[in-house]
């Protein structure tokens, strides 16, 4: 697996100022990743194309962040589950959605199918689990067992609201605390946990704004485009019936956009849809709310009880998540 795929920007930034203990950890956290693909047999090379395609491991960084220099082996373990957990979300993401491409590149549904798909996403879930029990970690099977079932509760939400225009701004942000800030969170309380060190609550905490800030900047990100940037096509969460933000801020100002009939959205229509909501002014301020979650993180981390060059440093990830969008 290339670490130059798993170090993009933000994260090269935060990287160069923490120095070679950031660097060693996250470099420790592709060889086990690898070592667990591995462990997956005939599903291997599937399973390393997906880890391989482009991710940005900003959620194994913030368990290393969190954790310190001091981690050690319980750390990278913890680091190594929470991608691979979050890794095999996505191509169970994409079998739902039936997703052709993910970061730019043919998922594994559209190349081998539904049953493949969910094979490697069930496999990458189980070894997860595996290199956490194996230790005997327990406490860090039990941080993510609640993790993953926060995924799976946010999923079907998802698609129970499927296609529903009147989507109320509470359930979209519920959702994505399910689905994006729990994953965050949960990271960044692996780290307290397996480094010894800093409040647990105030850890969870800037994760969850981190988590929302990001989900709330993807789904700008899949209105506005373009595709080279977001490997998938303008108006992808349109096409398959997902409400965001960006779309509940539109109905603000034009409620005409509301009688829209998502079903009969075809690629062109999708791209004109993109259009009439940006022209409202919808993304502006989603982005605007964005930075406030961020600048909320920024303010819990004053209680976490972390050292000063870990603060610096999470705050840096944190501002990475706005650079990675601006």
């Amino acid at each position: 697996m290339s670490q130059g795929s798993s170090v993009p920007e933000p994260v090269t930034a935060v990287m160069d100022t923490a120095g070679a203990w950031l660097v060693r950890g996250l470099a420790e956290v592709e060889t086990g990743l690898s070592e667990a693909v591995d462990r997956t047999g005939d599903l291997a090379d599937r399973g390393t194309a997906t880890l391989s395609a482009g991710g940005k491991r900003m959620r194994p960084m913030l368990v290393i962040l969190c954790a310190g220099p001091d981690g050690g082996a319980p750390t990278i373990r913890a680091a190594v589950a929470v991608e691979l957990i979050h890794t095999a979300s996505l191509v169970h993401d994409d079998v739902l959605d039936r997703a052709p491409l993910r970061r730019g590149v043919p998922t594994i549904f559209s190349t081998d199918g539904r049953q493949t798909a969910t094979s490697v996403g069930d496999a990458l879930f189980a070894e997860a689990f595996g290199l956490l029990s194996r230790s005997g970690d327990m406490e860090s099977v039990g941080t993510l067992s609640s993790t993953a079932v926060d995924l799976v509760r946010g999923e079907l939400m998802q698609r129970a609201a499927a296609f529903d225009m009147e989507l109320s701004e509470a359930d979209y942000f519920t959702r994505c605390q399910l689905k994006t800030g729990s994953l965050f969170s949960a990271a960044c309380v692996l780290g307290g946990q397996t480094g010894g060190a800093g409040d647990l609550e105030a850890m969870a905490g800037f994760g969850a704004r981190v988590g929302l800030a990001f989900q709330l900047l993807d789904d700008v990100l899949d209105i506005s485009g373009p595709a080279d940037r977001t490997g998938k096509a303008r108006g992808t969460d349109l096409l398959d019936g997902t409400v965001t933000l960006p779309v509940i801020e539109a109905i603000r100002t034009d409620e005409s956009i509301a009688g829209i009939g998502m079903r009969d959205l075809d690629e062109t229509s999708a791209g004109v849809l993109c259009d009439r909501i940006e022209e409202t002014g919808a993304l502006e301020r989603v982005r605007s709310r964005a930075l406030d979650l961020i600048g909320d993180a920024k303010s819990v981390l004053a209680d976490s009880g972390l050292d000063r060059e870990r603060v610096e440093l999470l705050e840096l990830v944190a501002d990475g998540v706005v650079l990675r969008y601006s």
